[in-house]
């Protein structure tokens, strides 16, 4: 029998690709195919042909039983047809370019085709879409627990943890503003930016009365050094990790601009929001909290639907006061 492969392809930003990575690897688990991990020409690196994986994980053999290609032998594969999406079966040189509505059409396809429970009778599946929510919850946990930082973002991770968190009780407060880039979905939580910052220092406030065994530290994530400034003076006791921005409105940190360094710092805040005691995501819907949302034990997030309305996830949900 001729092997199967699912080729779980992303460019975007770390949350995207473990996200929609770990709908792939219960999609190959389910069907008992190889999953292949191919994240070449990825926003933080301006050499297309590099995969990005090996560059900022561990290698990696299978997960839970999966066996996993992940390093540059992706450059050697010749995966075999036929192949699901159908778009995938152009001649090569017809498939480098796909407009937007494609890579929509794709994503939706995959969503049926996972929600069937069924399995194609494609050799190689290729997920070169966003797949975020299209996975249940213990696939992400998988991922996330499987998946390992390079050494190197490890012993940077653990080093900061050992100067700014050991000891405290962490408020982490990731704000995703996009600084300029189309930020889609999370577009309407930033109708007002003003609004939108008041209420991110509103939740920080009302995250400090709630229980903490230790003494309370606050540490700031975000995308903008505007942002950053200006919660910075609402919050003066907050700390930060220094790192690259792009100038005011010049597009997001995931970006070739800024090099490996800017995915290294991506991935040394995300491991570490992580870690935090309590998490404030502004927007919830980004996917750089993922991680943080499945195992941090008290996250705090807003209702779009009422933007003064902070929502607070422990063992129970419940809603914080209104400001």
């Amino acid at each position: 029998m001729k092997d199967r492969f699912v080729v779980s392809r992303r460019r975007t930003g770390f949350g995207d690709c473990l996200w929609s990575l770990a709908a792939a690897w219960r999609y190959a688990q389910r069907t008992g195919r190889t999953l292949a991990i191919d994240w070449r020409e990825s926003c933080y690196l301006d050499q297309p042909f590099t995969n990005a994986f090996p560059l900022f994980f561990e290698p990696i053999g299978d997960i839970a039983g999966v066996p996993v290609i992940c390093d540059e032998q992706i450059n050697q594969v010749s995966f075999p047809g036929p192949f699901f999406p159908q778009w995938w079966n152009k001649p090569s040189i017809d498939c480098v370019y796909r407009p937007d509505e494609q890579i929509f059409r794709e994503r939706d396809e995959l969503s049926e085709l996972f929600e069937a429970q069924a399995d194609s009778e494609a050799n190689t599946v290729v997920c070169d879409a966003c797949l975020m929510w299209r996975c249940d919850q213990e696939a992400e946990r998988q991922i996330f627990q499987s998946v390992k930082p390079q050494a190197e973002v490890q012993a940077r991770i653990e080093a900061i943890y050992q100067e700014h968190f050991k000891g405290h009780s962490i408020i982490g407060v990731h704000v995703r503003h996009g600084n300029g880039e189309d930020i889609m979905d999370h577009a309407p939580y930033w109708s007002d930016p003003e609004f939108a910052l008041r209420q991110v220092c509103a939740a920080i406030e009302k995250a400090k009365t709630l229980p903490h065994p230790k003494p309370v530290r606050v540490f700031l994530c975000t995308d903008s050094e505007q942002v950053l400034d200006q919660v910075s003076a609402a919050v003066p006791d907050l700390f930060t990790i220094s790192k690259s921005f792009q100038a005011r409105r010049a597009g997001p940190l995931h970006s070739p601009a800024l090099g490996v360094e800017g995915g290294l710092s991506a991935l040394v805040e995300m491991y570490l929001l992580a870690r935090c005691d309590t998490v404030i995501r502004f927007p919830p819907t980004s996917a750089f909290t993922r991680y943080a949302r499945l195992f941090v034990p008290r996250v705090i997030e807003f209702d779009l639907n009422d933007p003064s309305r902070l929502i607070l996830i422990e063992d129970s949900s419940e809603d914080l006061p209104a400001s």
